[in-house]
């Protein structure tokens, strides 16, 4: 059930972050308004609250607060919830990443297997305000995962 809590777990999606530019991927093709953030995510202990019938059924919730690190450092946190809404534990997801002296990037993803999760960025504060975009969690089983989100700035 591990593996329904994050999908960016998400997620998923906590040293100081120099500048938003600082951590864009070099690789690609991106205007000056475009940014590529990746993050090494350390997943929260496992934090699971049946409310409906016992073991995964809808209504159960999972909670999540995971620490974003770059290059060993870390630069942020995620904190999120899911709904699981069918017993095979696919899950409606919604998480916050805030960057140290950033700002936040808010995100929505459906959560079920595989470990591979699209999310859909749907706003953010302070240097992200006006964000938009997608990316995607990666679960490396092993409580950790990447996450990569590719904004556009507008």
């Amino acid at each position: 059930m591990r593996t329904a809590a994050y999908g960016a777990t998400l997620l998923a999606a906590a040293a100081v972050l120099q500048g938003a530019t600082a951590s864009a991927d070099p690789g690609g093709d991106h205007r000056d308004d475009d940014l590529t953030l990746t993050f090494h995510v350390v997943t929260s202990p496992f934090s699971y609250t049946d409310l409906g019938a016992p073991g995964p059924s809808a209504a159960d919730v999972i909670v999540f607060n995971d620490v974003l690190e770059q290059d060993g450092r870390h630069v942020g946190h995620e904190v999120g919830s899911c709904v699981v809404v069918d017993p095979s534990g696919l899950s409606n997801c919604t998480a916050v990443v805030t960057l140290d002296g950033q700002g936040t990037i808010a995100y929505a993803f459906e959560n079920a297997p595989p470990p591979e999760k699209t999310v859909a960025i749907t706003g953010g504060s302070g240097d992200f305000r006006t964000v938009r975009g997608d990316g995607t969690f990666l679960e490396s089983g092993e409580g950790t995962g990447t996450l990569t989100l590719r904004l556009h700035l507008r």
